[in-house]
């Protein structure tokens, strides 16, 4: 950029001692070079401060790992590589015979269960007409105290085996929507908008739910950011809401307008862990770049084909010295232009 603004006033000055006719002497090229210092070197410190550029911003995408909750062999793959898929979309089918079964063996377990619990409570209610009619015979004083503890003590066993019949039931139906669970995870669907890169799963695989070894990436349509990369000696001038123009390099000769939506509070490079060692001064050898988050408001940017991950440049104008910032705008324009030329960029 700098370079730009040097060859800029290099031919201007070319142009005007030719236009002229100026004399080429020990007055005149020194007149010149000295003005061409204080010049550019007062519009660079006006603009590098007031009105930052930044030759390193990306636009940055969010990706996720698609790992599957069962394990089980792949019967169905119906997304493509690299083409559009919506929220809901089929990703990939597991095969759910195993997990279906189970179901069924559960389902037969609880319904067994539940008829042997209706069988037992039942019971209860006999044995606890039987321990009245002792009582009543007892309170008749014709009855025996030993019948009435026996029909006493067989209530009481029948209602433990109805609490122990529960605890089962709750158990097996908890089984069961856990099985029910796992069935449903045998197929995969999309997240959100996006689609699915570095396609490699086949019908006949196996899938397992390895964190580390996902079978799939997918990348989410809408949550991308484009992040300009500034010099910190701008940190006091930029806020959110300050305007900014962004090039992108597979896009030559257009600027594409926008907004500063963050100023990134922290930077990687003062970054302290708890189990990190003792710092010394290699940490701070290289002074780090400030994040700046920027939203292409453009209405034009939806009509360019832009990769996630793009690479391009970006330009921030405060509301210090903005008549500065008519400069900074032409030369970032220069710089979109430049990208024409791959070979020079």
């Amino acid at each position: 950029m700098d370079l730009l603004l040097i060859l800029t006033y290099t031919a201007l000055c070319v142009v005007v001692f030719k236009i002229f006719r100026i004399p080429l002497n020990k007055w005149t090229v020194p007149t010149a070079a000295l003005g061409g210092v204080v010049l550019i070197g007062t519009l660079i410190m006006l603009m590098n401060y007031n009105h930052p550029y930044s030759e390193m911003a990306r636009n940055y995408y969010v990706s996720t790992p698609i790992v599957p909750l069962v394990k089980g062999r792949v019967v169905e793959v119906p997304v493509q590589a690299n083409q559009p898929v919506k929220k809901g979309d089929v990703l990939f089918r597991i095969d759910d015979e195993p997990f279906r079964l189970k179901v069924e063996s559960l389902t037969a377990r609880v319904e067994s269960n539940r008829e042997h619990l209706k069988s037992i409570e039942a019971r209860l209610r006999s044995a606890k007409l039987d321990r009245d009619r002792a009582k009543e015979l007892m309170q008749r004083n014709v009855g025996k105290q030993r019948d009435l503890d026996v029909s006493q003590a067989n209530v009481d066993d029948i209602v433990a085996q109805i609490d122990q019949q529960k605890a089962t039931l709750n158990d097996l139906q908890a089984q069961l929507l856990e099985a029910k669970y796992q069935l449903a995870q045998n197929v995969v669907y999309a997240p959100s908008d996006g689609h699915v890169v570095q396609l490699a799963l086949r019908p006949g695989m196996i899938a397992t739910p390895f964190m580390y070894r996902p079978v799939m990436t997918f990348i989410h349509q809408n949550d991308t950011a484009y992040v300009g990369w500034f010099w910190q000696n701008s940190m006091q001038r930029l806020a959110v809401g300050d305007e900014a123009e962004v090039v992108i390099d597979g896009v030559p000769g257009k600027i594409f307008k926008g907004k500063v939506t963050a100023v990134v509070p922290a930077i990687a490079a003062g970054n302290v862990q708890a189990n990190l060692g003792l710092l010394d001064q290699t940490t701070a050898v290289r002074p780090g770049r400030l994040p700046v988050v920027i939203s292409i408001t453009d209405p034009e940017w939806a009509k360019y084909q832009v990769i996630a991950g793009s690479s391009g440049q970006a330009a921030v104008y405060t509301h210090y010295f903005h008549h500065v910032s008519v400069m900074r705008k032409i030369l970032l324009r220069m710089a979109s232009w430049m990208n024409y030329i791959f070979p020079f960029h």
